[in-house]
């Protein structure tokens, strides 16, 4: 039993001590170099805007369900807590209505420890990135901590759904990627043809037109598990460069990694549904319609006669960041009537 223990206690610092020196390599060699996968990968054969396909009941979805595994990366701050405790709580309550491919949930956690709540939410903890790399963009670590969860852990689910801790799930979703593309919403402001002679730092022209890269970033996506395998290291490394380029860094700011995800996902010949009712986005987005998701990334402020102030604070808000330091209180006030559904619902899912 001692030789056993010892063994296993080697292997396990041996594996962390191996992905912490890859990842220092691919931080510091050559963008070509680092990008896994074939020399010649295939490239993408559709249009990148296609309208979503209305008839999901046809083909091989009318056969079996196409279950997907929902993945929110997450620091232990009581920001990115207290939102993947209320996202979490509205997924299962969808999970099992009528019409959902939904399958397990996954906080994948990149504090490098365990808190209180893995009992709660299903966990997986991941190492942050080697201090000082993320450069104060905290946000370099979501790739880097998706590599380590799709190496490490046993994913029964074929297909992921990567998602955020300021998503709100008020419908069941299907499985909406289809004959091996991705589902994605497009965000207006990821614009690839625009940043084109950037772009093409990362995503060099013998790769295809500036138009294979989709306006998504990587979440949300629903794309397969093997697909996101070969992605999420393209990803990390394509987030590292962009952040020691100046050029890159200063362009996209802090949507950095969101464009590495794109042209990741590109570079791998992976292209994107792209579905504007995956989610909608309150105050502008003003109702839910057939929207899944409610992303409440946006502060919502109203007077008292439910007129939007927004740039002003209002005399009732709603915005997240009111919260980045201490917990919500239960009982927040009720808003003003003539407020948007959108945000009456985003509002009451966190009462």
């Amino acid at each position: 039993m001692g030789c056993g223990n010892l063994f296993f206690t080697f292997v396990i610092t041996f594996s962390a001590a191996l992905i912490t020196y890859n990842i220092i390599i691919s931080a510091n060699a050559s963008l070509k170099q680092d990008f896994p996968g074939p020399s010649n990968p295939s490239s993408i054969s559709v249009d990148p805007i296609i309208k979503m396909p209305t008839d999901l009941s046809s083909s091989s979805s009318k056969k079996s369900k196409r279950l997907f595994h929902t993945a929110v990366t997450s620091s232990d701050s009581i920001y990115n807590t207290w939102q993947c405790r209320v996202m979490y709580y509205w997924f299962k309550k969808q999970k099992n209505l009528p019409n959902s491919e939904m399958g397990g949930f996954t906080r994948i956690l990149h504090s490098g420890k365990a808190d209180r709540f893995m009992d709660e939410i299903p966990t997986f903890v991941a190492q942050p990135l080697p201090s000082g790399m993320d450069q104060g963009y905290i946000v370099l670590n979501r790739p880097w901590a998706f590599v380590q969860w799709l190496q490490q852990a046993n994913i029964e689910e074929d297909y992921i759904l990567m998602s955020e801790p300021d998503h709100i799930l008020v419908k069941p979703i299907p499985n909406l990627s289809r004959d091996g593309l991705g589902a994605a919403f497009p965000f207006f402001y990821i614009e690839p043809k625009k940043y084109e002679s950037v772009l093409r730092k990362f995503f060099p022209e013998e790769k295809g037109p500036i138009t294979n890269i989709d306006p998504i970033g990587n979440s949300p996506v629903i794309v397969g598990k093997e697909a996101l395998s070969k992605i999420a290291p393209t990803w990390m490394n394509v987030s590292l460069a962009m952040k020691k380029d100046p050029e890159a860094d200063k362009a996209f700011g802090w949507v950095l990694e969101m464009y590495a995800y794109a042209v990741a996902s590109a570079f791998h010949g992976v292209g994107n549904i792209l579905y504007k009712e995956f989610m909608i986005q309150p105050p502008w987005d003003t109702a839910i319609g057939k929207s899944y998701l409610i992303h409440y990334t946006y502060g919502c402020d109203y007077d008292l006669q439910g007129k939007m102030t927004y740039g002003k604070i209002g005399e009732w808000r709603f915005d997240k960041r009111s919260y980045d330091n201490v917990w919500p209180p239960r009982n927040l006030s009720m808003p003003p009537p003539g407020v948007p559904e959108s945000v009456v619902c985003s509002y009451l899912l966190h009462r």
